[in-house]
This record gives C-alpha cells, structure tokens and sequence, in this order.
C-alpha cells in the first residue's frame, strides 16, 4: 500500500465471493488491494488493449463486473471515474470532460460553482476515483521522460546523481497536462490545489521546470474518460467509523449486494450474530453474539460472549475470551498486532474508540473511547504526564503519540485485560492494582508500534487462523451434505503446507461418518488433496487401483468396516507421500476406496428387490427377454450415484425398436451337465464379436468383478441371481446339482455396437437376470429388476446409474426419479401422451451411427471427481437436469414437438457442461450441418461417440439428411436408422424350441 493504515487494509477483499456461495457469479467486487485491482480491472474493462494499469492506493472501489468500456481502436490515456455528489466532490477530485468523454480539466476541492460544470445528465459529477489506464504507446512516451532532468530526480537515478527529490502527482501533473481545457502556463504554475511546493523556493522551481517536460511530451496524448454509473468508492481514512462502515453492509451501498455476513469463518451458532455485522476469517466457538455494526476479524473467540454495537476486534485469540467477558463492548475497537521488539517476539493489545480521531489534538476537542480526555482522566487515575513526555508540546498531543499500549511487563505476562480496563466496566471498576501494573508496564504509542510490527508473523497468524476456521467448515460441509466446494481450501492448504493438517480432519470426518456417502466424499477430498500435492505432475489421475499394498485398507471397506478401512488407508498413505507419482498413484486408490463406499451406499436398493418363488421350467426349455434399447431425452447424470442419492434425480427416456428389432435380448436354460455355458454375442453394426466360456469350477468365475474379463457381466449375474454361492464350501457342480439338478445354459446378444449410448450393458443385465430369475424359478417384477441392476453393475464395478434400466425395461415414454437419501429407490411415471402422438414421434425421431464408439475413457471418473469437489458449475447443472427433464416430460404430455426439441438441446449442452470433452469433432460438424433442419438433437447416453438422436422438422427425413450428410466433407463412415417407441416393453417367454437371435 502506498501509506500506513492504522486498521487492517486487508479488509473484506478477499471475502466477497466467500466459499458459502458456491454458484451465482456475483454482481460486484470489492477490491482495496493493489494486487487485486488488475483482476477488478481485467473483469471491468474486458477486451482492453495492451497497456499499463496505474492507480492510487487510497481507496476502496466498487463498480459492476457487467459494466463493459468500449477499448475499439483506443489510444493514450483513460480515466475511470464513478458518480459523486456535489457536496461530496467539495472534498475530492472531479473531472470536467466533454459529451465525447474527453477531458477538459481536473478540480480538487474546488467551489461549487467551478464544480458544477462537470454535472453530467444523472445529476451526478465525474469523481477522481484513482484508476488509469495508459496505452503501450503513452505509457512508453511517459517513460522516455525518467532520464530527462529535473524528472529523472523523481527516481534513483536523479537522487543517487544528488539531484534534490522531486514528488509529483498523478493527475495534477502527470494527467492534468493532457487535459484539452488547460492552458501551458497555467499548468507550468501550478497556481491551483493540489499543485505546487510551498515555501520551498528551489524545489518550486524545479516543479515547474518537471512540468514543463511534461507538457512537451504529453500534451499531445489523448486524455478521455470511462464513466461507471454504476460505481462508487471511497477514500481509505484513519478514522475507525470508516473502516467498520467499509466492512459492514448499508443499505442502498452497491458494495452490500454482494456481502456476505460470514465469510471464511465457522461459527457455532450464526443466529446470535445480528443483520449487519460482519465476521471474517475467525472461529466462533459457543455462544458469542455479535451486535448489528460490529466486525470481527482474525480472532478465535469463545463464548458465552457478547460484543455490542459499533465494536471492531481484530486478531484476538481464545485466551483474550475470558477477558472480554468482564467488559461492555461498544463503539470499541480491539486489536492484537504481533510485533518484534529488539529482536523479542510478543503480542500487544491496543484499544480505541470507534469515534476517535487519532490525530485530533487533545486540547482541542481531542476524545479517547469516544470521551474527552479530562473524562478519561478523570474515571481512570491516569494522569497526561503518563502518555506523553515532556518534549511533545501540549499542542501535539494526541491519541496517535499518546503511549497508552503495555507492551512488557518486568514480573508478569501481559494480555488483552491490562488494556480492556481502561474502557471501565460496572463488573470490573478501574482500581489502584490496575492502574499500578499498567504504570509500570514499559508502554507505546501507535506511532512508535507502528514500526515495530512484524508483518510476516501477523500473516502466519492470520493463516493459522484461516486454516483452522477451514477445518472446521470442512467438518461442517461434509457431515451436513453441504454442495460448497472444498477444492479452494484443499488447494490452499496443499500450497501452504497445511495438508498435514487437513488429511487429519478428513481423515476424522470419514472415519466418524455412519453415513457412507459422507465417507465417501471426505475419501474423495483426500485424493484432490494428494493430487494438489503432486502439483501436475506424477501422470494421469484416472488409473488402477489396485496395488496390493492398499488390500489390507479395502478389505476393511468392503466389510463395512469404515473406520478400520480409513485408518489402514492413512497408515499406507504416509509411504506415498514422497514424490509426485506415488502421490498420484494414492489418489488413485483413494479413489478407489470411495467407490467401495459408493458402491456399499447403492447396495441398499437391494430391499427393493423382491423375488417369488415359481415353478422350475422344464430341463432344456429357453426362457428368452427380448429388450428395446433406450434414448435418453433429458436428465442424464442425475441418475449416476451418488449423484442420483446425495442430489436426487429425474431422467425422461424412451423404449425403442431399432429398425424394427429389439436388439437386445438373453435366454437361459436348465441343462443336465453341473456347468454353466456361458455364449455373449455384440456389435453386428460393426462385425459381431462371440464369446464363449464353460464354468465347471468357482474359480471360473472369481473373475466376475473385473468388467473387461470375458463374460464378467454374466458371471456378475449368476452370482447376484444367487444360483452360485462363491463363497460356499462346496463346489459349483454340488451347489448346481442340489438346488437345480445341473447346470446352465446363458446366452446373450446386442446388435448394437459397443458404446454406443443407447444403454445397452445395463439393459442386456436387465434381460439376464430376468431370464435367470426365470429358469432358476423366481419370478419378480420390473420394478425389482430396475434394482437388481444397480446392484448387479456395483458388483460388477462398473457403477452406472439406473436410467438405462428404466429406459429399456420399463415400455414406452416414461420418466424416472429417485430422491436425495438412502436407501436409493428409483420410482417410474409413465407419460401420458395426446392421441397419435407415438405415431407422430416415431416419424419426427432418427437414430444416426457416427461410426465412432465413446472416446473419453474415463468420463465417469471425471464427472464423479468433479461432483465430489461440488465444483459450482457441477451443482448447478445438477440442478439444471432435473429441471429441464421435468420440462421436457411437459413437452411429452403436450405432444409438443418444438418444445421437445428445445429440452433435447437444452439436455446436449448440460452434458457438455457434465463432461467437457464428450463431444468429438465430428460429431459437433453433423451437429451444426443438420441443425437448420431439426427441432432439438443430442448424443445418447455420455457422448463421446455411439448414436446422434434427432427431431426432425420434416416427418419421415431419412433420405434427405443422409444426402445432406453425404456431401458434407470429414464427416467419415455414418448410418442412418428408424425407431418406433416400443409400447410393449420387454417380455419373458417359455419358448416351445431352439432359438437363435
């Protein structure tokens, strides 16, 4: 900062996007830090050219981040200035300018009348707020005159020459002489407020001689004006009623739209502080009431407590609390200011009132805690000889050189108490003892503490504090099921070498949890905080996790046992911490055990499955499922846990044939060898691939969690249908032969290629298991398998949601929605539609093959990753889904298409925003050629490849997007085909014979 601030400078800069408010982008910024103003001003001035920012340091300054200034084709120099009063301007700087916005003159303190020529339409005037912008070309031309004498005595080069110094101002001299309404000499003069040197003859001389080289090199530089409407500031004063006014909310401010009440803080109980105070950066332990006015900064305090009106307490700690309690705090400020003397480290306390002008003399109307002095004097004993030495004339006294602060005593530790007393308290008068041990304590001023403070050791002060409130919020957000993000602290804390600390605190949360959800994100957080720590390098994130040193940890989770798990896992992470690639690798497997934890939360729609007993079909006789496939119209992702059970969700999908043919299917039968045959075929579109295994031993299907293994999906569905026991002492011939009289036979098939968003793996698991629920006896309802299948992908450990199920299994147009709790429950509304509406729909609805199958590998992982982080953007698409899929069932019910096509869209860009990188090029070229000719389209399922969907204008408009396809260049192998809502759904039936699909 360009001077010395008596208050914390720091103020609420840091605070007005405060990490409560995870979303909403906000209206304004507060900024009083030079380090700040460029970001302010690159969010203000968008698409300003290359130049140089320039500004005073004195000032707090709001304007609004959509205010945008037109940069086309500028050069020189441009001033920003924000609306004033004319009665305020009697004080301050305005700028008289033309309707073009250029300059003419700069006035400072002038009279009403010079100020009302700058009166602009809104009846405001154009104040001097300190912010200016020089074009490359000006502020290299401002530049080129350092060297030049007598200017070049405004740098080093001049005073290290022995050339007197020389100050000039910014815009009196620097400014002003670009100023079209000035004349050279009257400028040269400097004969107006604000210019000039005084008495001193040699040094005044010297000024006009400086102004002089600036008019000649400046003059000719345009000077214009930006003028924020919108916009205020004010000047940054040693008055404490200033400082408190710049903390806390007024209303009418433009700054108070954008305040937050708490911001980087944990208090234990926010309804005891009133609308109006303002508490940054510090902990709030039991019952501390904080009154309307009143701000406390950095402090760790704990209650009970009570800080009245109008109070300013700054860097206070839980030691300062039982103090304070003796005391009535208003219109007081108290401080803790770490400082250095001779070379010993301590903490001093100082104490105002929130009236006190610090440089007010004593005897002239001077005040102390918001009394005259002789009432100081007089309640307390203190005598003016003890503040001030004799050498200081009574005419200089003041509250500034008044060495009013103990800052050692000779036999005893000093606290905030030995300067609350002086306040004076009904429960704690001012007494002899007190006043003695305040006498004998060697004391200071401001003005001599001033340059005793240690600046660095206050900053690590106050980053102890930020830390440990950040420890707490973090206990806080995770175990209420907060959507605030914690990567900002995890990032800080891995960057300031707090992670030790916070592996700690998630490590607490996760192991306390009884709710695995919350484990699982606090697991989540653990492996953002050693991927922070890796700082980029170290390799991908997304990987195995799988390493046997992790077993011990897993077992623990898979057990159900989380505190157990979370301690083996923090017992091995400190093996990983020590270079970038084992970092990576330990997020990785922190990963992993997160998705246990998923995994053990998704498994509690296992008490929605119900299962009956039937008749065990004849040996040798098929049970076949024959399954549309699904287009997903809105909502996806919502449904992907623990999205779908932490947010809720809602997904709209349709049951369709695919040129005419259910393309999915399986078929189970008895046989009378103890084995189990397992035939998978997939991807006619693309050449079918067949698998074939025979099971004749457990161990043949231990592989059945490994979902890249052949026939994992089918061995995942013997084990979850229980017809195999793994875990039984007998052998899978005994086990078939005692509850089935032999084996089985399974067969599988999907003429849809691999990845191609239509929900097939998920759906071929619904057929499976209703084919095997069948042949092994049981029967069930879709609602069970709609279950069954989420537990069947968890076992499987792919994951996956439920919307693929519900699309394929459940006929028809349909929306589904589960709730944020658990146990997760998906529960399906079919859609009614107007009369002839399916019809309509299956003449308007194509289905076109890129010819390229899902290229983001590890879209999942990502979007979890990010969900877990509750970035902003995440939460709010979140939301968006559900939204628009409950919009689009709306569009469903109307039978309007146009409306219909618009939720499609809408559903593509929030998938794009879900998962950046889902959509390849080209994709996005088919996109953009056909989207003239369609009401709304998108990508099936998570993008990346498979099947474009589309709604066309024109009914029945096979032929001509193909043409329109064909003669678009780089669009590759493609295919158009036909689909009809299948109104069915899918069957089991007893077939009389063989079947092939």
């Amino acid at each position: 900062m360009g001077r010395d601030f008596l208050f914390d400078d720091c103020s609420r800069a840091f605070t007005c996007l405060p990490l409560e408010e995870p979303a909403a982008p906000a209206e304004a910024l507060t900024c009083n830090l030079d380090s700040l103003l460029a970001t302010l001003m690159h969010q203000v001035c968008r698409g300003s050219p290359p130049g140089v920012w320039v500004s005073s340091t004195d000032m707090l300054l709001t304007v609004p981040i959509m205010t945008e200034i037109d940069w086309h084709g500028f050069q020189g120099v441009r001033v920003i200035a924000v609306p004033g009063s004319i009665s305020y301007a009697r004080q301050h700087g305005v700028y008289l300018a033309d309707t073009q916005g250029v300059v003419q003159d700069i006035f400072y303190q002038s009279p009403e009348d010079q100020i009302r020529q700058c009166v602009g339409p809104d009846g405001k005037v154009p104040l001097v707020c300190g912010v200016v912008f020089f074009s490359s070309e000006a502020a290299e031309q401002l530049l080129a005159t350092h060297v030049i004498p007598p200017l070049d005595a405004c740098t080093y080069l001049g005073l290290d020459s022995g050339a007197p110094a020389i100050q000039l101002s910014l815009f009196f001299d620097i400014l002003l002489c670009m100023a079209q309404g000035v004349s050279e000499e009257a400028f040269v003069k400097g004969q107006r407020p604000g210019m000039g040197s005084g008495d001193n003859v040699q040094a005044a001389g010297s000024e006009r001689s400086a102004r002089s080289v600036l008019w000649k090199a400046l003059h000719a530089v345009p000077l214009t004006m930006a003028y924020i409407p919108e916009g205020c500031y004010d000047y940054m004063t040693m008055s404490a009623s200033d400082h408190i006014r710049h903390l806390t909310p007024h209303p009418g401010n433009a700054r108070s739209k954008a305040f937050r009440k708490v911001a980087h803080s944990h208090v234990a109980e926010p309804q005891l502080l009133a609308e109006g105070c303002s508490v940054t950066n510090s902990l709030l332990e039991g019952a501390v009431k904080v009154g309307p006015g009143s701000v406390i900064q950095h402090c760790r305090l704990k209650g009970p407590l009570e800080i009245h009106t109008g109070c300013l307490l700054t860097g206070l700690d839980v030691a300062s609390s039982v103090a304070l309690r003796s005391y009535l705090l208003r219109d007081v400020v108290v401080q803790g200011h770490t400082v250095r003397l001779r070379g010993i480290p301590c903490k001093v306390f100082t104490l105002s009132g929130h009236h006190d002008d610090w440089q007010s003399m004593a005897e002239e109307g001077g005040t102390y805690l918001n009394r005259p002095w002789s009432e100081f004097f007089l309640r307390t004993g203190i005598r003016s000889h003890d503040l001030w030495s004799p050498d200081i004339p009574s005419s200089r006294r003041c509250l500034l050189n008044a060495r009013l602060f103990p800052v050692l005593h000779a036999s005893e530790p000093l606290g905030v108490g030995d300067v609350l007393w002086l306040v004076g308290s009904p429960l704690s008068p001012p007494g002899a003892e007190q006043l003695q041990r305040w006498r004998t304590s060697w004391r200071m001023s401001w003005e001599e503490l001033k340059g005793s403070l240690d600046q660095e050791a206050e900053l690590a002060a106050r980053r102890a504090t930020f830390f440990l409130q950040a420890q707490s919020k973090t206990k806080r957000v995770l175990m209420e099921h907060s959507n605030c993000s914690l990567l900002p602290l995890i990032r800080s804390a891995a960057l300031e070498g707090y992670h030790k600390a916070m592996l700690e605190t998630l490590d607490q949360v996760a192991s306390m949890a009884k709710d695995p959800g919350v484990a699982a994100r606090s697991l989540a957080c653990i492996a953002d905080l050693l991927g922070c720590l890796a700082k980029g390098e170290g390799g991908l994130r997304s990987g195995p996790a799988a390493n046997a040193a992790w077993a011990q940890a897993f077992q623990h989770l898979e057990k159900g046992d989380i505190l157990e798990g979370v301690k083996e896992l923090a017992k091995e992470r400190k093996k990983w911490l020590d270079r970038p690639v084992l970092l990576v690798r330990a997020a990785r497997h922190y990963e992993g055990a997160e998705q246990i934890l998923v995994r053990q939360a998704v498994m509690s729609s296992c008490q929605f499955i119900s299962l009956r007993l039937a008749t065990l079909p004849p040996m040798g006789r098929w049970l076949r499922a024959a399954c549309p496939a699904r287009i997903d119209l809105s909502g996806g992702w919502s449904d992907t846990p623990p999205i779908t059970y932490e947010h809720g969700g809602a997904v709209v999908d349709l049951a369709v044939l695919v040129d005419g043919h259910r393309p999915i299917g399986a078929q189970a039968r008895r046989i009378a060898e103890p084995e189990l045959r397992l035939i998978s075929r997939s991807g006619r579109l693309e050449g079918e691939m067949v698998v074939e295994l025979v099971c004749r031993d457990l161990e043949d299907l231990r592989d059945y969690c490994q979902p890249h293994a052949p026939g994992a999906l089918l061995k995942a569905a013997l084990i979850c249908t229980h017809i195999v026991d793994l875990a039984s002492q007998n052998s899978l011939q005994d086990q078939l032969m005692e509850h089935f009289g032999g084996g089985f036979e399974l067969r599988t098939w999907s003429r849809l290629p691999h990845g191609s968003g239509l929900g097939t793996s998920s759906i071929l698991a619904g057929a499976v298991m209703a084919s095997l629920y069948q042949a092994s006896g049981h029967s069930t309802s879709v609602e069970s398998l709609i279950h069954a299948v989420l537990h069947l992908e968890q076992v499987l450990t792919t994951g996956g949601g439920w919307q693929d199920q519900v699309g394929g299994l459940v006929p028809g147009l349909k929306i589904g929605r589960s709730k944020p709790q658990l146990p997760l429950k998906v529960e399906v509304e079919q859609i009614t539609v107007p009369e002839g509406f399916i019809h309509t729909l299956n003449e308007h609805l194509l289905l076109l093959y890129t010819g390229k199958t899902r290229l983001a590998r590890n879209l999942l992982q990502d979007v979890l990753r990010n969900w877990y982080a509750r970035l902003p953007t995440i939460v709010q698409n979140a939301s968006a889904l559900v939204n628009n899929a409950e919009e689009c069932a709306q569009a469903l019910r109307q039978g309007n298409l146009a409306l219909l096509g618009k939720c499609m869209n809408h559903y593509w860009l929030q998938k794009k925003n879900m998962a950046p990188g889902c959509e390849p090029l080209a994709v996005r070229r088919m996109m953009e050629v056909l989207q003239p000719h369609v009401y709304g389209q998108s990508m099936a399922g998570a993008g990346g490849g498979g099947f474009l969907y589309v709604l066309t204008k024109e009914p029945r408009n096979q032929e001509a997007l193909q043409r329109i396809l064909m003669e678009t260049e780089g669009l590759g192998n493609f295919s158009i085909h036909t689909v009809e809502v299948d109104t069915a759904g899918f069957q089991i039936q007893l077939l009389e014979e063989d079947w092939e699909p």
